[in-house]
Formats: structure tokens, C-alpha cells, sequence
């Protein structure tokens, strides 16, 4: 696309996480970097569009972007304005007049309820602020949202190079037919898990599950899992799901030994044990697992690792998600960590450089797996 001089509008995922009014990991700001360095190389005007996390539709001054705004041009190394809003008529001529070489950044588009609720209106405002759109957000595109779905309706689209990465990822796993394949499940539930196991299975050789869900599964084969979390109303699901992995022959591997307490913050009083008593739930993959799971992983072409093993802030049930994000370390194959939780326990671990992608989505990144698609993406698709 000749983005030239002209107002380009960003969909970016700058949805960091915040700990007491600061950004505590910049990672999804400096991953969309390389596609507004791309544009402003071309003496294009970007116009940056995100949301921070859930305002229900109207402003809260502890979500607004003036932070993003700040640690984007400390990153960036370039002036970022910060719009006040993201559709009214002083924004329209900030975006307007934008000189060469700066970039806008505007409002927490969650602040308008028009945005969740993808109103073709709303989405037409805010395509008037530019010439062309670049979708770059792959963390909000399983969202029918007006700012990544509505967009592509008014305005010229096409993808930004996270989006590119994201997918040629993605896609390596769901196309390349590499083998072994090895899908790595965990926390602690398995409701969002459930339809990537029924996407992946005849795709996925083996699949190696930890954390709370693997009690739900535990407990659809009759295993005796003491006070352990499971999730009665998806047994029926899980027992569905054991049968057809038994009968495509597919490797579905469940914890063997446990390491448990009485409640998570019992740390003074740890077991492992093969089998759970009553009273006591299961808070970490055992020693045992851990070394059968970091085998398949050293076998593996293809690793995908979403949900820790563990409750693997508190050091006491820590060990099992280490063993195995070390075994992703030593991986010769393509390792993809998807998931928030995922992604910190990479990173809290020192692996993060380690691996071959981290993906910036959670629920799209599943998503994607899940279903291979995804309403942002069959928007940009079709966009004129």
C-alpha cells in the first residue's frame, strides 16, 4: 500500500498491563513499533486507536492513554500526540493538520459505547479521521468491535507487521504439518481451552495438560482428586473429549503425581504424592509428570504452550511450570507461547528470548487456534 503523506489509522493493542497507575510490562507497545516506524519512514501520519482495559463504555480517568502516550514516545524516540478524545471535532483536526513525522494517539476507545457494540456509525467516525487502515491489533481481532471490525467497511485495509508475525506463527502450527506436534494446556480453566483441543485434535500428536483443568479431566476418568478446583459442569465435556482422543490415537497426557496442600496459601505443609487425599487439592504438575511432559517437549518439531502447570506465582507450586518452560528453552523445534499468564511465566523465568514467538493475544490467539479464523481478520479480507 502507498501510505505516502497520507492519515493512516492504527488498530494496535496497547492494552498494558497497570500496577498502581503504572505500565508494568511494555511488551505490547514495543511489538507494534517496527509498523508505525514503517509509516513514518514513509512520511505517512499515523493515527494510533487502542483501548485499555474494560471502562464500560464510559471514561475512567484511570484508563485514559496518557501513560501510553508517554512511554510510546520514550520508546518510539519520536513526539506522540495524545488526542482528548477519539471521534469529536477537535479530534478530526488534530488528525487533520498532523504534521509530518509526529504520531496521534487517541482516547481509550472503550470509552464510547459505540466501540463494543461495533456501530457502523461510530466505526465511520472514526475511519474519517484517516485515508487508509492498518490492522496491527492481532490481540483484539476475535472482537466484532468497531475500531477492528467496522473500519474496514469505510477505509482501504491491510495488515501491520505484528499482525503478519502473529499469523505466520499461528499458521505454522495449524499448516506446516511438522511432527511431532505438541500442545501444552494449562490453568486454571478449561472452558477457553475445551474448543482448542477439539480444533487441534488429528492435528495435535500429543497433547500435555497441567494446572487446574487437568483435575477436571481427571475427575471425567474417575480419578479420586481430593479438594482439587474441577469444573462439574464441563465433566461431560471432558469425558467427550477423552474418547475421541482415545480414538484417534491421539496422546492425551494427564498428571500422574501431584504436588499439593491443604489450600494455596498453606506453603508450610507441601506433599507430592501419586494420589490426592481428601482435603487436599493438587496445586503443581509432580516431578514424575513434569519429566514425562519435558520428554515429549525434547521430541517435539511444534510446541504450543498455553496455561502454566501451577499456581506458579507462589515458589512452593513454581517447579513444574519451570521444568517445562525450561524444556521450550532447549526446544530445537518452533515453541509459541500464547496466553497472558503464559507469556509472564516465560518472562518471570528468563526464557522469553529463548522461545521462537510470544504471542500478544490471549483469547485470539485461542481462538485462532480453535476455530482458524477470526472476525478481525475476515474483515481485513474483505475490506476494499
Amino acid at each position: 500500500v502507498d501510505v505516502e503523506g497520507k492519515r493512516v489509522l492504527v488498530r494496535v493493542d496497547f492494552n498494558v498491563p497497570l500496577e498502581k497507575g503504572e505500565i508494568s510490562d511494555d511488551r505490547r507497545i514495543r511489538q507494534s513499533l517496527p509498523t508505525v516506524r514503517h509509516l513514518l519512514d514513509r512520511k505517512a501520519r499515523p493515527i494510533l486507536v487502542s483501548h485499555l482495559g474494560r471502562p464500560k463504555a464510559r471514561p475512567d480517568p484511570a484508563l485514559k492513554m496518557d501513560r501510553v502516550a508517554v512511554k510510546t514516545a520514550e520508546l518510539l524516540g519520536s513526539p506522540v500526540d495524545k488526542a482528548p478524545g477519539c471521534i469529536e471535532p477537535e479530534v478530526a483536526r488534530m488528525a487533520k493538520n498532523l504534521p509530518e513525522g509526529r504520531v496521534l494517539l487517541l482516547e481509550n476507545v472503550r470509552f464510547y459505547p459505540g466501540e463494543e457494540k461495533g456501530d457502523d456509525e461510530f466505526a465511520k467516525q472514526l475511519a474519517g479521521l484517516g485515508e487508509l487502515f492498518v490492522q496491527d491489533a492481532f490481540g483484539t481481532c476475535h472482537r466484532s468491535h468497531a475500531s477492528v471490525v467496522g473500519v474496514t467497511h469505510h477505509l482501504r485495509a491491510s495488515a501491520g507487521f505484528l499482525l503478519k508475525k502473529e499469523l505466520e506463527y499461528c499458521g505454522c502450527l495449524l499448516e506446516s504439518g511438522e511432527t511431532p506436534f505438541v500442545c501444552i494446556l494449562g490453568g486454571a480453566k478449561s472452558e477457553d481451552k475445551i474448543p482448542v483441543i477439539e480444533g487441534l485434535i488429528g492435528k495435535a500428536d500429543t497433547f500435555l495438560v497441567g494446572g487446574a483443568m487437568a483435575y477436571t479431566f481427571l475427575a471425567a476418568k474417575g480419578v479420586e482428586i481430593g479438594a482439587s478446583r474441577v469444573e462439574t459442569d464441563r465433566l461431560e465435556v471432558a469425558r467427550d473429549i477423552l474418547k475421541r482422543v482415545e480414538e484417534t490415537g491421539t496422546k492425551f497426557l494427564l498428571p500422574t503425581d501431584h504436588v499439593v496442600s491443604r489450600s494455596i496459601e498453606d506453603t508450610a505443609n507441601v506433599q507430592t504424592v501419586k494420589s490426592i487425599p481428601s482435603g487436599w487439592m493438587g496445586l503443581d504438575i509432580g516431578p514424575e509428570t513434569a519429566a514425562r511432559y519435558e520428554q515429549e517437549v525434547a521430541k517435539a518439531r511444534m510446541v504450543v504452550f498455553n496455561g502454566p502447570m501451577g499456581v506458579f506465582e507462589t515458589p512452593a507450586f513454581a517447579l513444574g511450570t519451570k521444568r517445562i518452560i525450561r524444556a521450550l528453552a532447549e526446544s530445537e523445534g518452533v515453541t509459541v507461547v500464547g496466553g497472558g499468564d503464559s507469556a509472564h511465566a516465560v518472562e518471570m523465568f528468563g526464557a522469553a528470548d529463548r522461545v521462537s514467538h510470544i504471542s500478544t493475544g490471549g483469547g485470539a490467539f485461542l481462538e485462532l487456534l480453535a476455530y482458524g479464523t477470526l472476525p478481525g481478520l475476515e474483515a481485513l479480507a474483505s475490506a476494499e
